[in-house]
């Protein structure tokens, strides 16, 4: 089927978490007569998250392309992550669309996502529409919310008309939409704005010249490496020679400040994020020619001969391009406008495991391996920054959730490593060292009111505002250092038994006025190589709480518990209980071992100091001192 570019519709859906993007895109996949009745979509949810880890963890890590037909009109759908660390995948793939459809929950209104992704779009003149989604919900606040949205657009507007935004209203869980809050029984509402409301794309198709800007990248064991991104002008058509278009930066010898290793980073601004393409920018052409051309049907691709502007396509055949270049056609093309994004906040260190069990649980060992492994996560995560830093790499990302997916991914694969405690990453803005701070925002019963309050004091976070929501909870605005964000969640979920609802958005870059160092008490170290038996924990139990279960290996300098006092403490825990011909009725009993707390990966991080790092394996998470000899651990303590 042929379209020209009035018929095309490019749309992403964008919100806070779980406040039904995926959802919704489901009921159009489903109403749109993408699957047939018997196919096992139909009885699916959330078909688009199609990852493990998004399984698991019930949010959107990568943005993905789908692409519905009603009425004439080719649709293609961005459903994008709603969490401020994938802001990465929000930020390259809004470049593909022309409008959004902006997700609010009828009860929780706009949220800090909301507003992160909202100011995305609006920033890059996105046409918005609103769909209020779960209004069925006892505790919706339709007309607060409403007012709430409408003070968010005011704002966040880059322009006045984007405040003339039309507003639908939904249960995307039901597959209902409406204009009112009397819903029809189907989405036809939802797909009628997006052909009325969303414009059609401004493109060029009738350049000489085809120009495309690639926003995503994607792979397969036959074809290879595929590259997805708009058409802004002409024509692309298979096997089609192309030249690649890379705008990078101009430096002098002797400039220092040049990215070092396998960084990719622009120039911060002033505010801390990326700079975009500036005319001491360098151009670089590469040829090119294209193997295969797709456009997107449901949630497949098919082969065609030819792409118009306005289509998103993925292609295969260039495999030099990556992300922000300009695939295009000429004598002398242009490079379209490279993806501006936000500069990291956090870094980590990622390198080959070095403790005594190195080798024993993981496939993908080296140092080789690893860095192989992180070059090729650059090239589709470009909101990482990658740099040599001794026998592993210090990685750059936007928050825990973001640093912690990718090791999580590593391990799932085989990968063998250690990391180091997530550290902020600094920037001197005006000849001033500065430190990220962000917006985050506490939903919590009244009984923890005061746990929140006094553990957000500890962190010396700064309360904006603070109020009563229509369930009962309060709601607190913060203002808090990255640094001090670290570890804050797993903290608060503890205090407040795992009730609390907390995410937070970037806020800019202050001075460094005094760094905050985490309060934790020592650790229990094993003092000695072997296997941990029963008999030593039920002694060990009694100074701390244990992290390891009997019968699993354990080396000197490994942590094994969390110490009831401020001081680390060796312990054996591989002891055994003496063989004697003496009985007494107290020894005699049966052990009894207090259940051990199982630490998740992102519970291992926040644990972590300065001296300690994270062995990770597939099978396993060790805790363990950089130092394991503890005669020598002590005397660099002394000598700090």
């Amino acid at each position: 089927m042929t379209f020209n570019k009035d018929k095309i519709r490019n749309v992403a859906i964008i919100a806070h978490v779980d406040h039904g993007k995926t959802t919704l895109v489901d009921g159009l996949l489903k109403q749109s007569h993408t699957f047939r009745d018997n196919q096992a979509e139909m009885s699916q949810t959330l078909i688009m998250d199609s990852g493990d880890q998004e399984h698991e963890r019930g949010i959107t890590i990568t943005a993905k392309q789908t692409c519905v037909y009603y009425n004439d009109y080719k649709i293609n759908i961005i459903d994008t992550p709603g969490h401020a660390d994938f802001s990465g995948e929000v930020e390259r793939t809004l470049n593909m669309a022309d409008g959004v459809l902006l997700i609010v929950d009828a009860q929780e209104g706009p949220m800090p996502q909301t507003k992160f992704v909202l100011s995305k779009a609006l920033g890059l003149g996105l046409k918005p529409v609103v769909i209020i989604n779960k209004i069925d919900k006892p505790a919706a606040r339709i007309e607060e919310v409403l007012s709430e949205v409408e003070s968010l657009f005011l704002e966040l507007a880059t322009d006045e008309s984007q405040l003339n935004y039309p507003v639908y209203y939904a249960i995307a869980r039901e597959g209902k939409a409406g204009k009112t809050t009397e819903l029809d029984n189907d989405l036809h509402v939802i797909f009628d704005a997006i052909i009325n409301d969303i414009p059609a794309p401004e493109v060029d198709p009738d350049s000489e010249s085809a120009r495309l800007l690639v926003a995503a990248l994607a792979s397969d064991n036959y074809l290879g490496k595929y590259c997805i991104g708009k058409i802004f002008s002409g024509k692309l058509k298979k096997n089609q020679t192309v030249k690649i278009l890379r705008r990078t930066s101009k430096y002098s010898s002797e400039d220092h400040s040049r990215p070092t290793g396998s960084e990719r980073a622009s120039e911060p601004r002033n505010d801390g994020s990326e700079r975009s393409a500036s005319k001491e920018d360098v151009l670089e052409v590469r040829s090119g020619r294209i193997d295969n051309l797709f456009i997107y049907k449901g949630l497949g691709k098919e082969e065609v001969q030819e792409a118009i502007a306005g289509d998103i396509v993925a292609l295969t055949g260039v495999s030099e391009a990556n992300i922000g270049d300009t695939i295009a056609t000429g004598e002398n093309p242009e490079a379209l406008p490279t993806i501006e994004l936000e500069a990291p906040t956090l870094s980590i260190y990622i390198g080959p495991n070095t403790s005594p069990l190195k080798g024993k649980e993981g496939e993908f060992t080296t140092s080789r391996q690893i860095a192989e492994r992180l070059e090729r996560e650059l090239e589709t995560n470009i909101a990482l920054k990658l740099q040599p830093d001794g026998l592993g790499y210090k990685v750059s990302g936007r928050g825990e959730l973001h640093l912690s997916v990718l090791i999580e991914t590593m391990r799932r694969e085989g990968y063998e490593l250690e990391a180091g405690r997530p550290e902020v990453v600094y920037r001197e803005i005006d000849g001033v060292k500065c430190e990220p701070f962000e917006s985050l925002t506490v939903e919590a019963a009244p009984e923890f009111v005061g746990a929140v309050s006094q553990e957000l004091g500890i962190r010396k976070a700064e309360l904006k505002s603070q109020e009563l929501t229509a369930t009962g909870t309060t709601r607190f605005v913060y203002d808090i250092s990255t640094a001090a964000l670290i570890g804050l969640r797993n903290n608060l979920l503890t205090a407040t038994k795992g009730t609390v609802i907390m995410s937070s958005i970037p806020a800019g870059y202050r001075p460094v006025e005094g760094r905050y160092r985490p309060e934790r008490n020592g650790a229990l170290i094993a003092s000695e190589d072997g296997v941990s038996t029963a008999y030593a924990l039920d002694s060990a139990q009694a100074r701390g709480i244990l992290y390891i279960p009997p019968q699993v290996p354990v080396y000197q300098g490994m942590i094994v518990g969390l110490s009831n006092k401020k001081d680390d403490l060796d312990i054996n825990i591989c002891r055994e209980k003496q063989l004697t011909n003496m009985r007494t009725h107290a020894s005699d009993g049966a052990i009894q071992l207090t259940p051990y707390t199982q630490l998740s990966l992102e519970q291992c991080l926040d644990f972590l100091l300065d001296d300690e790092l994270l062995e990770v394996t597939p099978k396993s998470l060790r805790l363990r001192k950089r130092q394991l000899d503890p005669i020598k651990r002590k005397r660099e303590n002394r000598a700090d």
